[in-house]
């Protein structure tokens, strides 16, 4: 959190403890892939190559998505005083299916990643 906050030049004045970062009382959100406001563990491959971080940083994404070495982090920073974090409810098949469409995958895909948001039975 302290070196986001020093490299954006945000909420520099903020000095919180961990009971306060646990709480989410700092500016901005950070969600992360596999997480309520992000779900889809799957954006992590996005990430990944859009960051050449495998390359650069020497993290690479097991077959289950989690990261390797185990103390690495992913995430999206937004800094915005107004940002809050959202989760995502169920979805519906036709949401699965767009989903599908642009990710290019096939729908038994998509529902394998996202069982636990689907609002519906496959």
């Amino acid at each position: 959190h302290k070196q986001a906050r020093d490299a954006w030049g945000y909420g520099r004045t903020e000095n919180l403890s961990m009971p306060e970062i646990i709480k989410e009382e700092y500016r901005g959100i950070r969600p992360a892939a596999g997480y309520p406001a992000c779900p889809a563990h799957t954006e992590k491959i996005t990430l990944f190559e859009m960051l050449h971080a495998t390359d650069l940083a020497g993290i690479e994404l097991t077959e289950s998505m989690a990261m390797t070495p185990p103390s690495s982090v992913s995430g999206l920073y937004f800094s915005h005083p107004d940002s809050r974090y959202f989760p995502l409810g169920r979805i519906n098949r036709d949401q699965s299916e767009d989903y599908a469409q642009r990710k290019g995958w096939p729908l038994e895909k998509v529902e394998k990643w996202l069982s636990p948001n689907l609002g519906y039975t496959p």
